[in-house]
Order: structure tokens, then C-alpha cells, then sequence
């Protein structure tokens, strides 16, 4: 497993080079860079193989980053007035939501981490100058807050360990919460670990709420969320973005994947390639020794100390503002708070299928060579620059693996890591060629044609809040003019609406419930491939109800000249089951036999379905207490162990790695076999080499959960038609009865040790007598 931020669980698009144009030509001619910024002529230098630990000032952290020519590191925020914060949020009047997880990691047993003295703060620039100066706590006494996410005049809030969203609310408007109400209710406990929760919450292009992690996703609706169940579960870990177009983008940090279910939506089910982004942009390139890698010596370089591979990639963001080179814009950025580094890929769409390729050779956008920069999140400010959240704490990795006697746990005892703790930052990156959007928002507060307006404005971020509000307010009386210019006829708000504009009206129409079929079938023929693809996916709301008279303007579609039209064309399609829908995907897959996408999306979709069907069948010969084991731990592997073992439980193959993360679990003889072994094997966790070969992660200890908890993943595990497994269930008491009789072994069970524990039950008769037990 790999450190919790990368952790804390379907890409296609470059931009229109309309689009570039538009943003281009809306900056400034002084501010205009003459060349490509990229600035791919910058060295890398390694400063320190084993650097010092110590704190420095932000001023002095901030000379020890590195990033190509031009770009610049400002501060926005900073200790005392933020203190460990791991994500940050806007309103549509500008002001900045921090989450500070003020318990994480204060030493390498996890002290104290869930006492209820975290916060969110809310900060504001009053004279605009670019960095904070006001700053009030907007809620107290919160349990490790994960997910913010601004909505009209709330902010939307999740914590630790808790299912339920809450929406908080300032009605004097002195910046505290005085209102606070649940809009989504869900009283199970999340018993996963610490960086397994969901880390991530977005209001997509299409007017659902995605969280980063687990199968469902939210409407928002009178003040409640109203919930979706997804095809799968999705497991993405800490962060998640979307891009121009609405694509969502997850990472996963266990298995060290810095992008995972980019190439569709998750409506349409989990798809990922092999090949989905290149092997070099697996490779961090750190400028200082990376010796706190919980991978420990072998994940490092051995002639520098600096991380070899992605092992805690996190807080991803597609880069949609327009104060920085145009270039950077619809480039993906992920950072590596182990290696304190942050990766810029080119995202490239080649026939519908996404692509992400490492945008240097051997060297990253930015790398820091200070020990405790730990950039754990980025996002497109209101400005147009890009942000950063750097926790700045020594310790990053969870309690799970920094126990005493692991690896990490020497390192952090060696070296003070547990020290460093109670600070933060947030950065701003700018370009000596653009000057930053000095305006101050004030959307909560304009009308709904002012709104309107920015859906045409040429940062991502202007255009998403505009929607967001109108929709928030359900403001009807603008219908007429988001009509116009969706289907891109002057008007009194926007003269000439861009490809992104209509696109954003078709989808403000969509959420306001007043898109029509003359504004649809308009758009179905409109120049820009992405608008076509945005008016289909809508028209599942016509699917819904069977209308065969937006079924046959669709099926005029299927020769469009745009791959991810007819791609999308076919996901629509085939998620409203008709005679004649089914016919048209028939052909559209025929048509297109050589679009690896389409088929392989076509081809996982049936297998999904013929083994939801297969499971159901499979369950219903159990009886109802086995059946509950099963239907839990299937829950749980999804949630969990999928992240590692691969949904299928056949593994996951990593891009440009000969190795997989963990072993397949399918027809495995340790998964079908002896019962004991397998539970003591998820009570203490795995290390080394399993039947002769080496995997990238450690299985971690699992023995912090219940009793029914080991039982049910292992019972599914054990017995599920889709791991290719007929073995027994396992049972709460069994499980009971090994926890008593094993020892805690700190750093997890090697095989060997695992055997020799078997053969030690062989020769002893009393092995469940309460004599027998062993000292913890």
C-alpha cells in the first residue's frame, strides 16, 4: 500500500484549438509568450542524496523549488494561520476553504489522530494583493475532514470514518457556520482504513457529484443529495479533477497508478489500458534522497536516493485557467509528496482512447529539495494560476505501515520526522509572461445573466461556478438566453458563444430540466465534435423514456466523422436497452471494428454483467448468514483490496512494470486452502516474495478490524464466482479464535513464516484450548 494522500480512491481530451486560440487572443499582447513555455531546457540537479529534516520558513522552502524558466512559486497562505492543510476549496465569491487534518500523523503510532479538534478554515485577500489576510475558522471540532466542496451559499462536507454530507451555512456573515444539516445520510461506519475513505468530491460538467472512491454519485436537489448507484465501484484515492469536457480523472496510490478510469465516465463502468499513459510518467525525477519511501532501499535509485517509481501519486488537477503559457493548459499535474515533486503529463486523445505522455525526459515540472514540502493537492484558482497545498509535515505515510520495527517506523525514529508537524502552505505558481486575474469574484451575488456570461469565460473555473449557481438557483428566467447560446445564435449576452459555452448551456439547460428537443437535435449537428458528444449524452434523458423520435436523430450519428462522438454514441445507446437501440450498437461495433476503445468498453460491459448475473445466482444457494458474509466482503474487496489485486482479482498490471503491485487471488491455494493461514495472513499482513516472486506493495496488517469485517472479505474471496473461487465461507468466531491464538507480528508475515506457522498447528493438540494462546 503507498501513502495515505496519494490514497485518500477516463480521459480523452486535448483542447479544441479554437479554444487555445480564444484564450490567447483574451490575454493581453504583452502578456503573450512569443514560444512554447514548457520550458523543456531545464536541468535537473540533484541537491542532497540525504537532506536535512529541519523546518524552513516558507521564503526559504520556496528557493528550494525547482520548475522551468519563467514559472514562480508565490505564497498565498501559511503557518500560523494555516496548519496542515490537505485540501482547499473557492465559492463563487472568491474565498478560500481550507480543510486542515490537524491529528494526521503527529507521531508513528497515530496519536490522538481521531480526537475532534480538526477544522476548516475560511480565508480571504481584503486588499488584493494575492495572499491572505483574513482568516476565521468556518467549523470546528471535526474528525480529519476529507472532502469540501462549495455549493451556492454552502459548503458540502465529509469526514473520517462517517458517511454522511453535511452542508454547512453562515447566515450572519461573521465566516463560522451557524447552519448545519445532513444532505446525505448514510449511518454505516466506514471501518476501512484511514487512506481508504473517499478523499474527493466534484461537481462534474454533467451536474452529478462524483466522490473519488466507492459506487455512488449525487444530485443535488433542493437542498438534499439525492443518490446513483454506479456500474462499479470506483477506486480512486485522495483528489480528483475533471477536465474541459467533463472527464474525470482518479489515481490510485497503492498500486502506484498516477491515473486511473480515464478513458469514460464511471456511469458506463470502470475502464482502464495497460497502455493508458506511458511508462515514463510512472518515473518520478526528485531532486533530493527520498530515504522515507515505504518501499525502503528497493524504491529507490541506488546512486542518488531518490524515488524510482509513483508510490504516493495524489491530488491530481487538469490545468483549465488562463494566466499561465497556453500550453499548460489540458495538461495533467499529479504530486508525489514522497518524492516532493509534481508530474506534468500531455494528455493526447488518439481515436477516442486517452493517452498521458511524461511532458519532460528524466526531470519533473516542479521538484522540491525541501524535506518536508509535501504537495499533496492542486487546483485552477479564480485568477487563472495554478495552487498548490503543501501539508508540510514530516510524516506522510499511515500508521498502517510506520509501525515500530517496519521500515518507516525506524526512519521516522531516526530522523524526527514525528517533529515536524503543525504547519502548511499554499502556493501560487505564476508565469513572468501573464499577470494573474486580479478581479474578485462575486457570483453569489450577480444575476443570472451576469452568470451566464462566464459560461464563456476562458478559465475552466469562471465557467463551472457559473453553472453550478444557475443551476443552484434554478434560474428559469435565463432559459431563453442559455438556449441561444447553446446552440450558438447571437445574442444580448454573448455575441459569438464559443465551443465550451454551448457546451456549458446544453448542460445548464440539462440541470436547470429545461433542455428540449430543438435545442437538442441543433446540436447534434454542430461544428464542434464536443458539443455533438455533449448533446448525446444528454439525450439519455429521452432514452429514459424510450423516444423514438430522439432515437432516430441519434442514429443519424453513427458515421459522425469524430470518434468520441460515435464512442459516446454507443455508451448511450446500450445503457437504455430497446430493440432499436440495441441494433444500433450492433452496427456502430461493427462499423467500427478497429476502435480498441469502443470494442474493449463493448466487450467489459457484457462480462460485467454476465458476472453480476452469475454472483446473484451464486448467493442465492447460501444460506442468509453466508449470504450476508459474501454480499459484505464483496462490498469491501471492491472498495479495498480491487485497488491492488485488480477488480478481477487477477492483478494489475502497472504501465512499463514487469512486476504487479499483489498477487492475483484467483485459483490462488492460499485463498482456497487453509483457513487459519489466510486469516493470519490478513490479521498481520504479508512481506517478501510469495511462491519465488517480488510484488512492488506489502499486504498491509488488517487486524485493526472486526471480527466480521476479515470474515466477510474472506468469504468472499473464498466464494465468489467472480475470483473463480468455490471454497467455505469464513466465520466471525473463526476469526475470533485465530486472533486469540496469534501473536501481533509488526511489519507483516513473511510466506515462510506463514508455513512455519502451519506446521507448528500440525504438531499441537490444544491449538484452540484457551491454554494455548499466545502473548500479543
Amino acid at each position: 500500500m503507498r501513502p495515505f494522500f496519494a490514497t485518500i480512491s477516463s480521459l480523452r481530451i486535448s483542447l479544441a484549438s479554437a479554444f487555445l486560440l480564444a484564450v490567447t487572443l483574451s490575454v493581453p499582447s504583452c502578456n503573450r509568450p512569443d514560444k512554447n513555455s514548457s520550458g523543456s531546457d531545464f536541468a535537473r540537479v540533484v541537491q542532497d542524496t540525504n537532506p536535512p529534516v529541519e523546518p524552513l520558513s516558507p521564503e526559504a522552502s520556496i528557493k528550494k523549488i525547482q520548475l522551468p524558466p519563467g514559472y514562480h512559486v508565490e505564497l498565498v497562505a501559511s503557518e500560523p494561520m494555516v496548519q496542515e492543510p490537505v485540501a482547499i476549496a473557492w465559492d463563487g465569491n472568491g474565498r478560500m476553504y481550507v480543510a486542515e487534518m490537524n491529528t494526521y500523523m503527529r507521531d508513528a503510532n497515530a496519536t490522538g489522530e481521531y480526537a475532534p479538534t480538526s477544522r476548516i478554515k475560511r480565508l480571504e485577500d481584503t486588499d488584493g494583493d494575492g495572499k491572505m489576510d483574513k482568516s476565521t475558522i468556518f467549523i470546528d471540532s471535526l474528525v480529519l475532514p476529507r472532502t469540501i466542496l462549495p455549493v451556492g451559499d454552502q459548503l458540502l462536507v465529509g469526514i473520517t470514518n462517517i458517511q454522511h454530507i453535511w452542508s454547512y451555512r453562515d447566515t450572519d456573515g461573521d465566516g463560522k457556520a451557524d447552519e448545519k444539516k445532513i444532505v446525505f445520510r448514510n449511518d454505516a461506519i466506514d471501518s476501512r482504513n484511514l487512506e481508504h475513505q473517499n478523499g474527493g468530491l466534484v461537481w462534474n460538467m454533467d451536474n452529478w457529484i462524483y466522490p473519488s472512491r466507492d459506487n455512488l454519485r449525487y444530485k443535488y436537489k433542493k437542498g438534499k443529495l439525492l443518490a446513483d448507484t454506479l456500474v462499479d465501484n470506483m477506486i480512486g484515492q485522495w483528489g480528483m479533477t475533471s477536465d474541459n469536457y467533463g472527464r474525470l480523472f482518479y489515481s490510485e496510490a497503492g498500486p502506484g497508478l498516477p491515473a486511473v478510469q480515464i478513458q469514460q465516465n464511471p456511469a458506463y463502468g470502470a475502464l482502464n489500458f495497460a497502455d493508458q499513459y506511458s511508462d515514463d510518467f510512472t518515473k518520478p525525477w526528485p531532486i533530493i534522497g527520498n530515504v522515507d519511501a515505504q518501499g525502503g532501499r528497493e524504491a529507490l535509485r541506488p546512486e542518488d536516493n531518490t524515488l524510482n517509481k509513483f508510490t504516493s501519486g495524489c491530488g491530481q488537477s487538469i490545468f483549465r485557467g488562463d494566466r499561465l503559457p497556453a500550453d499548460m493548459q489540458g495538461d495533467y499535474f499529479i504530486p508525489e509528496p514522497v518524492g516532493r515533486i509534481i508530474k506534468r503529463g500531455k494528455v493526447i486523445n488518439r481515436d477516442g482512447k486517452i493517452y498521458i505522455e511524461d511532458a519532460y525526459k528524466e526531470k519533473d515540472w516542479l521538484a522540491s529539495a525541501d524535506m518536508n514540502f509535501r504537495p499533496i493537492n492542486t487546483y485552477t484558482g479564480p485568477d487563472g494560476c495554478f495552487y498548490i497545498v503543501d501539508m508540510y509535515h514530516g510524516i506522510i505515510q499511515e500508521s498502517e505501515w510506520t509501525k515500530p520495527g517496519s521500515y518507516l517506523g525506524k526512519v521516522i525514529q531516526q530522523k524526527g520526522l514525528y517533529k515536524n508537524r503543525g504547519m502548511g502552505r499554499i502556493y501560487r505558481v505564476v508565469h513572468d509572461d501573464f499577470k494573474r486575474d486580479t478581479r474578485q469574484p462575486n457570483m453569489l451575488n450577480e444575476s443570472g445573466n451576469q452568470l451566464a456570461t462566464y459560461l464563456d469565460h476562458p478559465n475552466g473555473w469562471w465557467r463551472d461556478n457559473a453553472q453550478q449557481l444557475l443551476i443552484f438557483h434554478n434560474d428559469q428566467a435565463v432559459v431563453p438566453e442559455l438556449k441561444q447560446i447553446a446552440i450558438g445564435e447571437k445574442g444580448p449576452l454573448l455575441k459569438q458563444p464559443s465551443s465550451l459555452a454551448r457546451i456549458h448551456a446544453l448542460w445548464t439547460l440539462e440541470g436547470l430540466e429545461a433542455i428540449d428537443k430543438p435545442t437538442l437535435f441543433k446540436a447534434f449537428t454542430d461544428s464542434d465534435a464536443q458539443v455533438r458528444k455533449a448533446a448525446i449524452w444528454i439525450s439519455e434523458f429521452y432514452l429514459k423514456k424510450h423516444d423514438p423520435e430522439v432515437i432516430e436523430k441519434l442514429a443519424t450519428l453513427k458515421n459522425d466523422s469524430s470518434p468520441d462522438v460515435r464512442i459516446q454514441l454507443a455508451l448511450s445507446l446500450r445503457s437504455h436497452k430497446m430493440p432499436r437501440t440495441d441494433a444500433l450498437v450492433r452496427q456502430l461495433l461493427a462499423d467500427n471494428a478497429k476502435n480498441e476503445l469502443m470494442q474493449f468498453s463493448f466487450a467489459t460491459f457484457t462480462t460485467s454483467q454476465k458476472m453480476q448475473q452469475a454472483e446473484l445466482e451464486r448467493t442465492r444457494n447460501l444460506s442468509p448468514a453466508d449470504r450476508e458474509l459474501v454480499t459484505k466482503g464483496a462490498t469491501i474487496f471492491k472498495q479495498l483490496c480491487a485497488t491492488c489485486h485488480g477488480p478481477d482479482g487477477k492483478g494489475i498490471n502497472v504501465a512499463g512494470s514487469q512486476t504487479m503491485p499483489a498477487p492475483p487471488l484467483v485459483g490462488s491455494p492460499r485463498v482456497k486452502g487453509d483457513k487459519i493461514l489466510l486469516i493470519q495472513l490478513l490479521l498481520n499482513g504479508m512481506r517478501g516474495p510469495v511462491d519465488g516472486k517480488t510484488y512492488t506493495d506489502m499486504m498491509p496488517a488488517m487486524g485493526s478490524n472486526d471480527d466480521k469485517w476479515i470474515a466477510s472479505v474472506l468469504s468472499y474471496i473464498r466464494n465468489s464466482s467472480e475470483l473463480g473461487n468455490k471454497s467455505s465461507v469464513v466465520t466471525p468466531n473463526e476469526v475470533a479464535d485465530v486472533r486469540v491464538n496469534t501473536p501481533v507480528i509488526p511489519g507483516g508475515m513473511t510466506q515462510q513464516e506463514l508455513e512455519i506457522f502451519k506446521l507448528g498447528r500440525a504438531e499441537r493438540t490444544n491449538w484452540s484450548k484457551p491454554d494455548a494462546k499466545s502473548d500479543k
